[in-house]
């Protein structure tokens, strides 16, 4: 069983403040997703753990140690890179022995290590092969038995899936989850792949620009997001954003959206500018709407089993996804129950 904790953790490279006062406690053995656009601070942080960066200020704890000053060696943590990292000139055997072999373990306590982490990743026929002649999935995993054989604390990805082709990343995303609750220990997972934090994550942290936009399970994320910016982040199409001007806050509980007039008895709003949010999945057709809206038809994406609809009303640019059963009709509705409400500065408004 293992944990980690962050606490006032800072990094800069220069002048350029990447991670900033990072506060964070993990859970026994979970599958954390550091998750946000390129540039906010997450492989830093992943590097931090691993000690291949240099803290500025603050600390990390691995089960309640402070592992700042310790030797990379000596922090109990394996890490699996986006390249791969494997020596080309050794076969699969020698790169995941590389490690046990560099920390003076004996040939049996190798070999049973190896054949082990080969065993739990269906690679045993791959043992005296060279990189080379492996394809990308079988080489990440080599790189992930290549962690398994350290039996570390903590285990670190480094958007390990990012050179798969869709399909096999879908694959290695199963395989992936199956490891943790094979070996049940703490995996932190970096990634700017919405969909690998959302399947993968027993709760994820959103990064933006070196602080924590939100932290939560995927289901929480999704249905309760803090900010615009954590609503938009996850989703595909992203949260639908119409911005409500002062001239459309009709009385202190009720907006004028896309037409209609919405009421929230439970809110007092002010003569501000507030943003009403609606996902793409949450738009509906035909006539049983609650709120209704006409909106002209810009493009529409066929995807097999659903489709996308571009469309513009008034000033509004807005996207849906409907299922590709359905006609598409001139009507579009929505429910007051899948609208949020944002503030002038972003911030979720909960009734």
């Amino acid at each position: 069983m293992s944990n980690i904790e962050f606490s006032n953790l800072n990094k800069s490279f220069g002048k350029n403040k990447i991670i900033t006062d990072f506060n964070l406690k993990g859970k026994e053995d979970e599958f954390l997703v550091l998750v946000g656009p390129s540039g906010c601070g997450k492989s830093t942080l992943l590097r931090m753990i691993a000690g291949l960066e240099k803290i500025d200020e603050g600390e990390i704890k691995i089960n309640n140690q402070i592992i700042n000053d310790l030797h990379p060696s000596k922090r109990q943590t394996a890490m699996v890179f986006q390249s791969y990292a494997l020596y080309p000139h050794m076969n699969v055997y020698e790169n995941m022995s590389f490690g046990l072999k560099i920390e003076k373990k004996s040939k049996e306590e190798i070999q049973n290590k190896v054949l082990n982490a080969a065993k739990i990743l269906k690679i045993e026929e791959l043992l005296e092969r060279r990189p080379k002649e492996l394809s990308g999935g079988q080489r990440q995993r080599v790189a992930i038995g290549r962690a398994i054989t350290r039996n570390p604390k903590i285990f670190l990805f480094d958007e390990p899936l990012s050179n798969l082709d869709a399909a096999l990343r879908a694959e290695m995303r199963v395989e992936i989850s199956k490891l943790h609750q094979q070996i049940k220990t703490n995996m932190i997972y970096v990634t700017h792949d919405q969909i690998e934090a959302m399947t993968l994550a027993d709760r994820i942290v959103i990064l933006n620009k070196g602080n924590i936009e939100q932290v939560g399970t995927p289901d929480e994320i999704y249905r309760d997001p803090d900010n615009i910016f954590v609503a938009q982040f996850i989703g595909t199409p992203k949260m639908n954003i119409l911005e409500i001007e002062p001239k459309n806050v009709l009385s202190n509980n009720i907006l004028k959206v896309l037409g209609n007039e919405i009421s929230y008895k439970e809110l007092n709003f002010d003569k501000k500018k507030y943003f009403i949010g609606i996902r793409p999945e949450n738009f509906d057709l035909g006539d049983n709407s609650e709120y209704k809206f006409s909106p002209k038809i810009e493009l529409i994406e066929n995807l097999g089993n659903e489709k996308i609809i571009y469309m513009t009303v008034d000033e509004h640019q807005l996207s849906a996804k409907i299922s590709s059963e359905i006609e598409i009709n001139k009507s579009f509705g929505f429910s007051l129950k899948n609208v949020f409400i944002f503030d002038e500065n972003g911030k979720r408004i909960r009734s």
